[in-house]
């Protein structure tokens, strides 16, 4: 069954990006985010602790705070990265970034998005259970750390001659 394509308001980089792409990818401002949530979560509680004091040892409180601070935040700035491959936000960066990137792979002969050990049955099936899956983060966490050939672009943009399977 094919993945739905969403439609996208700005040019579409990758439907399924490799998280270290995404993470490579992130702007300052979605390390802002990561750094202010972060930082949200314990001063919340600090706040409510001012406001209704517990009387008790906060340390251990502001640590559990700081780390689901950070995995939220982390989850938020990732979200946001990807958004940008799928063309939901302005991605004019993320664009010339890609192009210059995936050109230079494809003229030093390298598969564009990287080799993988698995068998092309299990890189699809990688594929469709990560395509979208940042929309699921409340669910589970779930990254596409498989190379495999389907990211819904045409490869013929980064000067690659023939490519076996674009969707």
């Amino acid at each position: 069954m094919p993945v739905k394509v969403a439609e996208a308001k700005y040019p579409v980089i990758d439907t399924d990006p490799h998280a270290g792409r995404v993470l490579r990818y992130m702007r300052p401002s979605d390390y802002a985010v990561l750094a202010g949530g972060t930082a949200a979560a314990p001063a919340l509680l600090y706040a409510m602790e001012r406001v209704d004091p517990s009387r008790g040892n906060l340390r251990p409180a502001m640590k559990v705070a700081l780390t689901i601070g950070f995995a939220g935040s982390f989850l938020l700035a990732y979200q946001r990265s990807t958004f940008r491959f799928w063309g939901w936000t302005e991605n004019s960066r993320e664009q010339a970034k890609d192009l210059a990137e995936l050109s230079k792979r494809a003229q030093e002969g390298k598969p564009l998005y990287g080799e993988s050990d698995l068998d092309a049955h299990l890189q699809g099936v990688a594929h469709r259970n990560s395509a979208y899956s940042q929309l699921k983060f409340s669910v589970i966490p779930w990254f596409n750390l498989v190379n495999h050939p389907h990211h819904g672009t045409d490869p013929a943009k980064y000067g690659v001659k023939s490519e076996s399977s674009t969707a």
